[in-house]
Order: structure tokens, then sequence, then C-alpha cells
């Protein structure tokens, strides 16, 4: 789902290590990444709340449309952030288990 909304690459992956699978989603030359993993042995239930966010900033406004369609074609469901800032200039996505992507139009810093 992260992988198709914010056009992010499969940088890795691993199932079985020390209990744990997962996977690392990032783009060639960044210097950070996404990574989501799993416990086998004792799973949990996401928690999330309204102000866990991970905010994504993309400055030229054809750009960001483009990123705001690839999320709701990817499965994220557009919702209203519970900041009023994050609507001035930006539309926030909540994933299947409630974590929720600011896809922020605006530079950054």
């Amino acid at each position: 789902m992260y992988s198709q909304g914010l056009r992010l690459n499969i940088l890795g992956s691993f199932e079985g290590h020390q209990g744990f699978n997962g996977v690392m989603l990032g783009g060639v030359g960044l210097a950070w990444h996404l990574e989501f993993t799993e416990c086998i042995e004792h799973p949990i239930i996401p928690r999330p709340t309204p102000e866990d966010l991970l905010v994504m900033y993309q400055p030229v406004q054809e750009k960001w449309l483009q990123i705001c369609q690839q999320m709701a074609a990817s499965g994220f469901k557009q919702v209203t952030s519970f900041n009023p800032y994050w609507e001035q200039q930006g539309h926030t996505y909540e994933d299947h288990d409630g974590y929720r992507t600011v896809i922020q139009c605006q530079q950054w810093p």
C-alpha cells in the first residue's frame, strides 16, 4: 500500500529473523527508508492516534496532486486531519490500520 501510494521501492525484506518479518521501502540515493515489521510470535493490535503522522512534502502542485491520486488508488482513505494546520495545504490519508500520512503541498524546510 505504501509502496504504491508513495511510489517507494522495496529495498529489502526479511522473514523469520528472530521472530520478525519486515520490509524496507525507500528510494535509490535517499538517506532514509521506512521499515514495516511484524512480530510472528506476539502479534500486536495497532493502536494509532490521530496525531501519529508520517508527513511527506511535495512543493510542486502537479506532483502533489499526482501523489494524492496515487494514495487514493492504493487504498488509502482521505480523512480530515485532527490538526487543522494540515488541512491548509495538504491532505491526510489513513491506512487500513488507522495510521495516517499527510501529503503536504509545501517546501520543507
